[in-house]
């Protein structure tokens, strides 16, 4: 069975409510993280390297442009969400942040926002200027870097905040009507099968309307780089991911939309596990164990029990 009959996919999601197809465009906003500025440390987090996932060199286009150029290399949808993906896309003043959202807004078949961005860094300004756009009709998506709920491994990614941060601006977001999807790592060092669904059931106890999973990628230039090439780091095998994916998918409600499901990178910044090259792999695996096990929510409020 294909996974979209068995997990409420994004994708699925948008053409239900749109009756189209309609697709995500990726943006750099030029934006810096205050993990890495200074403002609450260094180096950012351990597993990070921006330019694993985001085009470092989009930075220097417009808006505008960047939208243009990623309409004409996708040529799949007549509709849009405008997708301010690299670092921490609500971390500048509420000024800046306005004239490029709404530079965005403005460019033909744009139906809304995804705004990435981590839970310490979303004041009520920014929260009052997205509802704002809301209110106007516009899609939009607050995308929350979480990675797990366990506040002992955050500390250990020197990720900078807590889940109580998470809780609080979760619940602020989804008080004005935003949505809030939240972005979770598999296969974090020191989290286990238990973490990561004390993690879905802690982010679907706390209301959220969409999650990104993905699992672990050691990447060139990140701090776990180093530790991984000194033999103090593994990879997570495809077939762990799967077991944890798959459990955490059936204990999330069927309403909750899954924007991704696993994610790929390129060699040479991909360093481990080298399946992460072809998302694929991972998603075909899913479908034929949820196919088996049943389909997104069928463990909703069943004790987990390690086997």
């Amino acid at each position: 069975m294909e996974l979209h009959h068995l997990v409420n996919t994004f994708g699925q999601d948008l053409q239900r409510r749109y009756g189209e197809k309609v697709h995500k465009l990726t943006l750099h906003g030029g934006f810096s993280c205050p993990n890495r500025d200074g403002t609450l440390g260094r180096g950012g987090c351990t597993f990070c390297n921006v330019a694993s996932f985001a085009d470092e060199n989009a930075q220097q286009l417009s808006v505008t442009t960047q939208l243009s150029q990623r309409a004409q290399e996708i040529n799949r949808a007549k509709r849009y969400l405008a997708y301010f993906q690299a670092y921490t896309s609500t971390y500048a003043e509420v000024e800046k942040l306005k004239a490029m959202y709404e530079e965005a807004l403005k460019t033909a078949d744009i139906v809304g926002l995804c705004v990435g961005t981590r839970p310490d860094c979303v004041p009520d300004a920014v929260l009052e200027l997205l509802a704002g756009y809301r209110a106007q009709g516009y899609e939009i998506w607050l995308e929350l870097g979480l990675q797990t709920a366990n506040d002992k491994t955050l500390q250990r990614i020197n990720r900078g905040h807590d889940f109580a941060c998470y809780q609080d601006i979760t619940r602020k977001a989804r008080a004005l009507g935003l949505n809030v999807c939240t972005h979770l790592i598999v296969g974090l060092p020191g989290d286990t099968k238990a973490d990561h669904i004390e993690t879905i059931e802690r982010v679907v106890e706390t209301g959220v309307d969409g999650i990104k999973l993905h699992p672990l990628h050691i990447v060139e230039g990140s701090i776990m780089a180093k530790a991984w090439r000194a033999n103090r780091l593994s990879a997570i095998s495809i077939d762990d991911y799967v077991d944890s994916a798959a459990e955490m998918i059936l204990r999330t409600p069927a309403d909750v939309v899954y924007h991704r499901v696993s994610a790929s990178a390129r060699r040479p910044t991909l360093l481990a596990p080298e399946w992460c090259e072809n998302r694929w792999l991972a998603m075909t695996a899913l479908a034929r164990v949820l196919t088996e096990k049943g389909a997104q929510g069928s463990l909703v409020g069943t004790p987990f029990h390690i086997s």
